[in-house]
Order: structure tokens, then C-alpha cells, then sequence
């Protein structure tokens, strides 16, 4: 892939890496400029996702999936409720070394998630159209991410079965979810963390949920 010209959306995809005290190479720079392009072009005839504006996408979906990238935990990765790809794309991007299996139920949406990994070249990403309540992998996942798909509780019951052991569960959220939510884990978590996210040019609150399984 070549360089791209220096616009408005590879001016802002600069400015919030800068935010997220993220440094990549050249390489995984242009992957997310071509990602975002890509989502793009699909979006206008698939309707892919809501947000349609490239400088938009930058913040609500590149950035958004980026400020997950700290709480990943061991070398493999499940992605449930990828949508077209996210968070697990991007951080397939910046994090070449773990394995993500990117799972959603929705046929188009999982058509643009292996075209976009293919064209990228990620060879890290498996991209799976299932429901998450029959999933049966071959293997356990270090951590499970996922993007506002359910509550943190109903998450935890769909996918729990697929943790490892150690593991992270990661429910990226909005607004911080309600204390009798959070207690009706099960099971509960050795370790339970709400981290606040600041995503640059996003307006509104963001929260990362992490269940910690020892």
C-alpha cells in the first residue's frame, strides 16, 4: 500500500494517536487509513454502520476501538458483535502478535470484516458468522471484547463458557452501568475494574468494563 495523501482524516487519525499516546509505524498507519476508506465505500451500498462522515468514523469507530488496546490481555483475542469489524480490526492493526477471531451473526457485515482483512493483509484475523451462543471453538480466548452489544451481565452468560483461564472479559460501554447491573455477575470476576475512556474528538462518556478471571 502506498502513502496516502496527508488530508483532514490522516490529519486526525495523527492528532488521535497523539491523544492515545499510541505510536505506530508507517505500515499500520496506512492499514487504518485504508480500513476507514474501505468502510467507506462499503457503507454507501451495504449501510454498514450509522456513521458515515470519514472524519466521523475517526473518532467513533478507529480511536473508539484503539483506547481498548491497553486492557488486552495474552495472545489470543474473540471479538463478539464485530459488526464490520470493530474494535477487533483496528486492533488487529496495532497488535500484530495476538490472534483475533472476529464473530458476528450478520452475513454482510462479516463479508466487509474478511474482504477489509484480506485486502489489509491481517493475517492475524479470523472473521466468523455465527451467533455467539453456538460458537464452539477449538480453543479458550484470553481475552473477549466486545462493543455495547448487551449488558455486562448477559454478555458474561453468552460468552463466559469461553474464557481461559486466566482471561479478561471487555465490555467497551457509554455511560458507566448501574451498580445492581454490575452485581449480578456470575460468575463474579476475582478482580472487577471500570476504566473511564477519553476518546479524542468522541463527545460523551465512554467506559471500559474489565472482569479479570484468575
Amino acid at each position: 500500500m502506498g502513502a496516502r495523501e496527508q488530508g483532514p482524516v490522516w490529519e486526525r487519525v495523527e492528532a488521535g494517536l497523539a491523544q492515545l499516546g499510541m505510536t505506530v509505524t508507517s505500515d499500520q498507519r496506512e492499514r487504518m487509513l485504508a480500513f476507514l476508506d474501505l468502510l467507506q465505500r462499503w457503507n454507501g451500498v451495504y449501510n454498514l454502520t450509522a456513521v458515515r462522515a470519514p472524519l466521523e468514523m475517526v473518532p467513533k469507530h478507529l480511536l473508539d476501538s484503539l483506547s481498548a488496546q491497553p486492557y488486552l490481555f495474552g495472545d489470543s483475542v474473540l471479538d463478539v458483535g464485530t459488526g464490520p469489524g470493530l474494535p477487533g480490526i483496528p486492533l488487529a492493526i496495532v497488535e500484530p502478535d495476538r490472534s483475533f477471531h472476529l464473530l458476528d451473526s450478520n452475513g454482510k457485515k462479516t463479508r466487509f470484516a474478511r474482504q477489509a482483512a484480506m485486502e489489509l493483509g491481517l493475517e492475524n484475523v479470523t472473521v466468523i458468522q455465527m451467533r455467539m451462543e453456538s460458537y464452539l471453538p477449538e480453543r479458550k480466548f484470553a481475552t473477549i471484547v466486545s462493543r455495547a452489544v448487551t449488558s455486562v451481565p448477559e454478555l458474561l452468560a453468552a460468552t463466559g463458557r469461553l474464557l481461559a483461564a486466566p482471561a479478561r472479559l471487555l465490555a467497551m460501554k457509554g455511560l458507566r452501568p448501574e451498580d445492581d447491573e454490575l452485581r449480578r455477575l456470575d460468575p463474579s470476576p476475582d478482580t472487577l475494574r471500570i476504566h473511564p475512556l477519553k476518546v479524542p474528538f468522541l463527545i460523551g462518556e465512554r467506559h471500559l468494563i474489565d472482569l479479570q478471571y484468575d
